[in-house]
């Protein structure tokens, strides 16, 4: 958020008269941790495995109901949701979610939502990544 301040500078009246701009940012960025195998909660994770299918998403999910993240493929990064549900957040083209091990950094939008076409994820080691695609995520059947 930036607030833009014209300050008006006192000059002598024989002077002309000088025009300074102050700009004030306020920058508000949310971390989401990552969840370490086994410290998921048991409705997350499926019973075999780590085997989830795709299936389409949202354009736009909640900040406020992302919980954790973990990653499990190498152009993705899944995020863990208050409500159980887990959603794939597909990462551009040349990403690799390698450098998000570590945890990441999102930039609130005022909607609240962090969205595909529009958001990244930045990395704690100063990557950042635009969010392609969201993909619902649903436990694989083993019998497939």
């Amino acid at each position: 958020m930036l607030h833009s301040v014209l300050l008006l500078l006192a000059a002598p009246a024989a002077e002309p008269v000088q025009w300074a701009q102050l700009t004030i940012e306020r920058r508000v960025i949310i971390r989401v941790p990552m969840v370490r195998k086994g410290k998921a909660p048991a409705r997350v994770t499926p019973e075999e495995g780590d085997d989830w299918e795709e299936k389409k998403g949202p354009r736009c999910i909640a900040l406020r109901s992302i919980r954790g993240a973990s990653i499990v493929v190498r152009d993705g990064v899944d995020l863990l949701l208050a409500d159980q549900h887990r959603y794939r957040a597909r990462l551009g083209r040349g990403c690799d979610s390698v450098g998000f091990y570590s945890g990441f950094y999102v930039e609130p939008n005022e909607d609240g939502s962090l969205c595909s076409g529009r958001d990244e994820l930045q990395a704690r080691n100063g990557m950042s990544c635009a969010i392609d695609s969201f993909r619902r995520l649903v436990a694989a059947d083993p019998e497939d």
